[in-house]
């Protein structure tokens, strides 16, 4: 199921492993997916263009404590 949390003007979108980035999330969303490996960070750029950390966090918490991060500074 998708939810979303709004944190400085971003929305973060959680993502299911079968839910589709493109298909929740507009450009300047970041994107949470839950994946076998972990927790991805996937930030929308314009025109749809994707851009994402290389590894996966180990729990939920510490991959939304990284977006809201990133969305404090600005991303990417």
């Amino acid at each position: 199921m998708v939810t979303s949390v709004r944190h400085r003007k971003v929305n973060i979108v959680h993502l299911g492993p079968d839910e589709a980035i493109a298909a929740h999330c507009r450009p300047g969303d970041i994107a949470l997916v839950t994946e076998a490996a972990g927790w991805s960070l996937h930030f929308v750029g314009e025109h749809g263009a994707v851009d994402s950390y290389d590894q996966p966090y180990p729990s939920e918490k510490e991959a939304l404590w990284a977006a809201k991060a990133a969305a404090e500074f600005g991303f990417p």
